[in-house]
């Protein structure tokens, strides 16, 4: 049975992937801090399965990430830890820079010290579309610049550039993928469609920044997964992957298309309406990547189209509504990314 390292598995995406790993029998194990956006209820499906194994663990302790490497002696380790949220870069760009680059940097030497024992180990490095920037027209290739805006997308953009210098300089088995806005299951109300269903089953108004106009493409999160665990299995060593749907909606419409979804479930307080407020600093208006390398080279493809997506998110929220029970309510409703 071969074993996998997951960083930050106890966060949206990280905990998603591993419920495919541990289907796929696979056996795997998470690391992860427990910082605010972590929840031992994105877990507990399957945190008493044989094949699972939580261990407590900063990404910036190198000497113990190098110390479970030599333990289980996994076949891939793929980096999801990482500060995600912009709005909290925006208050505080500290944690982004400590996490996302000086951690990166700590998995990094830990996998360079650890493939003097273990060549064949890969590194799958999760980014980011954000890391292009504002892309007013057309969808930016894996060959396209950097030009990250906020302070996260900066610090992503930071650690994907460690990540190809180690490759080329030491030559680690890596591989760096960047993918669109991912929505599903388990992802903290902090972000956008989280954050709307928690305000609709709460009777409360839907807060959108600015006009509302601002696109994003979407992935469900269980494809953005499946893209990962191709790119292990069949992905080029030191290659960049973008990981998309080529499915881009603007925030009014993923906004409206939840109100339909909650009006066929039950009846809406009158209170769930749009409201907009105040626009995020530096707020790029449009993501878009162009995933036809994945597509093609790996022939993968998403199999989730969003209305279904976002039927099956919205039903998962309100079935699970103790999952916001391991989140500090302050975490959910406060506004954060203001520029005083």
């Amino acid at each position: 049975m071969k074993k996998i390292i997951v960083t930050g598995g106890l966060g949206f995406i990280g905990s998603n992937l591993i419920k495919i790993l541990l289907k796929k029998n696979y056996y795997v194990v998470n690391l992860d801090k427990i910082s605010y956006a972590s929840n031992f209820y994105n877990t507990k499906e399957f945190q008493n399965s044989k094949k699972y194994k939580f261990i407590k663990c900063d990404i910036n302790d190198q000497k113990k990430i190098f110390s479970t490497l030599k333990k289980y002696k996994p076949s891939c380790i793929f980096n999801l830890a990482a500060e995600t949220h912009v709005d909290r870069s925006i208050d505080g760009p500290g944690p982004f820079i400590k996490n996302n680059i000086n951690g990166t940097f700590s998995v990094l030497e830990a996998v360079r010290k650890y493939s003097k024992i273990n060549k064949s180990l890969k590194l799958i490095h999760i980014s980011t579309d954000e890391v292009y920037g504002d892309v007013l027209k057309g969808r930016s290739k894996e060959d396209h610049s950097y030009k990250p805006s906020s302070p996260y997308a900066a610090s992503k953009a930071s650690s994907d550039h460690l990540v190809l210098s180690y490759v080329r300089t030491y030559g680690l088995n890596a591989i760096i993928t960047n993918c669109s806005n991912n929505y599903g299951p388990r992802q903290h109300p902090e972000k956008l469609i989280p954050k709307l269903i928690y305000n609709i089953l709460h009777n409360s108004f839907l807060p959108i920044y600015g006009k509302g106009k601002n696109s994003r493409e979407w992935i469900y999160v269980d494809d953005h997964c499946e893209a990962l665990i191709k790119i292990f299995i069949k992905g080029k060593v030191g290659e960049f992957y973008n990981i998309g749907s080529n499915k881009n909606l603007n925030n009014i419409e993923v906004t409206k298309s939840l109100l339909s979804i909650a009006k066929n479930i039950f009846k809406i307080n009158t209170k769930a309406k749009i409201k907009f407020v105040k626009d995020r600093p530096g707020h790029d208006l449009r993501y878009a990547i162009n995933s036809s390398k994945i597509k093609n080279k790996l022939k993968w493809k998403p199999k989730t189209n969003f209305k279904q997506g976002l039927y099956k998110t919205f039903l998962w929220y309100m079935n699970n509504q103790k999952y916001y029970k391991g989140i500090s309510k302050k975490n959910i409703v406060k506004r954060l990314g203001v520029k005083k």
